[in-house]
């Protein structure tokens, strides 16, 4: 089944995480990676934990929550750089790929969207910061549901929106918790393995496995 319905999580598989700390890592200092890292997993960790509890905090704030806990285990890193970091995340590089593989989708007639537990905000931000707006089709916010991935609610906005069955639906994630949350759904779903990540949820396998983006063009 060739598909023309294509989701994109946002950070992480368009967008680099890491490119805020990478930005100021000579003011950061050697243990950047590192602050990065934790950054980034207190972020997601957050979100899940606020779905399982029932609450609700858009992710914004829970991006800043988890930059302050990031301080606090790197005592290192100069706390000042705050507000940098922050104003940072708003324009995230997004991977080299990402713009003409978008585009070359588009050209060949297919529907592209983001679904991403980013707010609104931080998301309109980021795809006019990557010049992504004139490609994407729409850009599906968890903050509508007020729940996060990998709740079932996040995954239908894409099914809902375009009165699609899930199996018509191309997700690619570069995320193996989101995938295994998406292929439950029934998404046909493309693991970007950016980092080579061993695999994980063997219950939800992807049905494609790829280094990158590029590979997308060819192989959907």
């Amino acid at each position: 089944m060739r598909h023309t319905a294509f989701v994109f999580d946002a950070y992480g598989t368009l967008f680099d995480v890491h490119a805020a700390v990478r930005r100021h890592a000579g003011e950061i200092g050697p243990e950047g990676q590192l602050l990065s890292e934790i950054w980034r997993a207190k972020q997601l960790e957050y979100s899940w934990v606020e779905t399982l509890m029932g609450s609700y905090s858009d992710f914004w704030a829970l991006t800043e929550r988890a930059l302050d806990f990031a301080f606090r285990k790197v005592p290192s890193a100069d706390p000042s750089l705050r507000d940098k970091l922050l104003e940072a995340y708003w324009h995230l590089d997004c991977y080299p790929e990402v713009p003409a593989v978008l585009k070359k989708l588009k050209a060949g007639g297919a529907r592209l969207a983001i679904l991403s537990n980013g707010s609104p905000a931080m998301l309109d931000a980021a795809v006019r910061s990557a010049a992504l707006d004139t490609v994407l089709d729409d850009v599906l916010s968890a903050d509508a549901v007020r729940r996060f991935k990998t709740d079932a609610s996040v995954y239908e906005m894409v099914t809902t929106a375009w009165r699609l069955y899930p199996d018509a639906v191309s997700f690619q994630s570069s995320n193996r918790w989101d995938i295994a949350g998406a292929a439950k759904f029934g998404f046909r779903t493309v693991w970007v393995n950016r980092s080579q990540q061993p695999d994980e949820y063997e219950n939800y396998s992807p049905a494609l496995i790829l280094p990158s983006l590029e590979g997308l063009v060819t192989t959907s």
